[in-house]
């Protein structure tokens, strides 16, 4: 993207990130200030329904931010605009309150959203949804809603554009208040950001001191730290059936040799393990997990709860009230039991935030603290995590993400990580600004972030390399994320196709995006450095990523075998002392 320059930067402020200064721009207001004039809408446009401008605040808001009252209108897709100027490939942060005022039956609560609506030079609209509360209810008073977007770059679109406050539910009354579009950048740019976290997050000193004795010349003298394992979890989905088909050895190869973390794709789903009810079959799931635990590597569990109604196990549907909390209970039960000391982490719920089948059934709201309270009660080793999309690779449910944590937290029911899936779009390029201001935004929540399924789809392997290095460099380099897995690598087993791919054919022969994929992983951060100690001295510091290493010494082109030693690097810096004698 075109960076704005820092004389345009109405709003400047350097923000200390470990130790570093960087430089982070924030515009000024986009929107007009609201006023008392135009019928009484305070700047608001209300085409087809009527609104107006309350005198004061019924929930106690700011007095100089008064609400707008709007009526039930007879299309969802009506309700009141600002508008505001655009500027090609500019990037924007946005946010409204809304607060529901009548809750309307069936549903749990009504779906609010924050539409950007771009006017074409041909006098057509296209409309873009940039953040989204899924269920707003009149208990829960004001409700943020917050996102952002890219403005495109197309030349057919005009200078102007509408934020837009929709409630689907067309019944249902609402207030609306604190309207914001405002430009979001980095004065510095992403990448020496990035590169700024990873040096200061990811690395910690090892400071190096040797002595010699006898007739030791320090001159002829090599000391080698090398990097033997990475402390960082990264990880990979994998397909049970294909893990354990002989013939595709070298699918189970790739992962024990380039990974530390792994998740069941399907097979620990709640429709695999118990297809019908009180028929339980773990036989698979539990021989790859054992596996791949053997291999040293460390296993999410995937998922308990996957409550959109599609992908809701059939004769659970049939079920209803008690029954259907019995069989939960049952579930979650009898797969903790049988899991236990297997996994370090739970997908609890899995993108509660596109489905709601169990609370909807049970007409229960909080039935999304049930399985988080009796998952914790049965294993409190297990870390339990949310788990959802348009999260992080696009952002239109970041600010209900954070509710929805924020809630969970305040219930105390054991959530302890938030999992962004990061699934991109065909053809679509990472932005690493945009991945960073969704993340800052969880981040405000406290918990460890964790990359669950992220992948890119691009049909040139250059592409899909660039792809793939910018979006892990975002990861890698926000100092909030602890773990990344990937959704799949190879083009035999893969969910999005031969286009997503890492490796290809019988081989597993490497792609450009797999080459640049480990490049990044098994080299530029991985820690291998050798000193000579004519050049050094006797003490010298390395720099170094954390995880297990080994220290070598030679002397006169030979290895010492005798002064190795092993040692681990964590977020503490280490001091290495070493006595050379012959």
């Amino acid at each position: 993207m075109r960076f704005m320059k820092a004389s345009v930067c109405v709003v400047g402020v350097s923000v200390c990130v470990f130790g570093v200064l960087v430089s982070v721009c924030r515009g000024g207001e986009l929107l007009q200030p609201a006023h008392s004039g135009r019928g009484g809408t305070g700047g608001w446009l209300c085409v087809g329904f009527p609104c107006h401008l309350l005198t004061s605040d019924p929930q106690g808001g700011d007095s100089h931010d008064l609400p707008l009252r709007v009526s039930p209108r007879n299309h969802g897709y009506e309700g009141p605009s600002r508008p505001f100027n655009i500027t090609p490939n500019f990037m924007y942060s946005v946010r409204a309150y809304v607060s529901i005022l009548n809750d309307t039956s069936p549903s749990l609560g009504a779906k609010v959203e924050i539409v950007i609506k771009y006017h074409r030079a041909d006098g057509s609209s296209h409309y873009l949804t940039v953040a989204r509360h899924p269920v707003a209810r009149v208990a829960d008073g004001w409700v943020l809603l917050q996102g952002d977007f890219k403005c495109p770059s197309s030349a057919s679109m005009q200078r102007k554009a509408e934020m837009k406050i929709q409630v689907v539910e067309a019944g249902v009354e609402f207030l609306v208040r604190g309207p914001s579009v405002t430009n979001i950048w980095y004065g510095h740019g992403w990448r020496p950001h990035s590169d700024t976290v990873i040096q200061h997050v990811r690395q910690s000193n090892i400071a190096l001191n040797v002595t010699t004795t006898g007739n030791v010349d320090p001159n002829e003298l090599r000391i080698q730290v090398v990097q033997k394992s990475k402390a960082f979890p990264l990880g990979t989905v994998v397909n049970s059936w294909t893990y354990v088909d002989e013939r595709k050895w070298r699918y189970r190869d790739f992962i024990h040799t380039h990974f530390n973390w792994a998740v069941l794709e399907s097979s620990l789903k709640w429709g695999h393990v118990e297809p019908s009810q009180g028929h339980y079959n773990f036989n698979l799931p539990l021989r790859v997990v054992d596996s791949l635990r053997n291999k040293g590597l460390k296993i999410r569990g995937h998922n308990l709860i996957w409550p959109l109604e599609s992908l809701v196990p059939s004769w659970v549907k049939e079920l209803s009230g008690e029954d259907l909390r019995a069989a939960v209970q049952d579930h979650i039960s009898h797969t903790m039991n049988r899991t236990r000391g297997r996994l370090e982490h739970w997908d609890v719920m899995n993108e509660n935030l596109h489905g709601q089948w169990f609370q909807e059934r049970l007409r229960d709201f909080s039935f999304e603290q049930t399985p988080f309270r009796l998952a914790h009660s049965l294993d409190s080793h297990v870390k339990l995590f949310l788990n959802d999309y348009d999260i992080v690779a696009h952002g239109k449910l970041t600010g209900a993400y954070v509710a929805q944590a924020q809630r969970l937290q305040k219930a105390g029911v054991g959530l302890q990580g938030l999992g962004v899936q990061c699934h991109f779009w065909n053809e679509e390029e990472p932005d690493p600004y945009l991945i960073k201001d969704r993340l800052d935004k969880l981040a405000q929540t406290g918990l460890p972030i964790w990359v669950t399924e992220f992948n890119v789809v691009a049909a040139n392997e250059t592409r899909r390399a660039d792809f793939v290095e910018k979006a892990m460099r975002a990861f890698y380099g926000h100092p909030a994320v602890e773990g990344i897995l990937i959704w799949g690598f190879w083009d035999q087993s893969h969910s999005r196709g031969p286009h997503a791919a890492l490796t290809k054919g019988d081989t597993m022969q490497l792609t450009s995006a797999g080459e640049r994929f480990l490049d990044l992983w098994e080299r530029q951060w991985m820690t291998d450095e050798t000193h000579v100690l004519s050049e050094s001295g006797s003490r010298f510091n390395v720099r170094g990523f954390h995880g297990d290493y080994e220290m070598h010494v030679w002397y006169q082109g030979k290895e010492l075998v005798e002064f190795r030693q092993n040692f681990t690097l964590g977020k503490t810096d280490r001091s290495i002392d070493v006595t050379v004698r012959l």
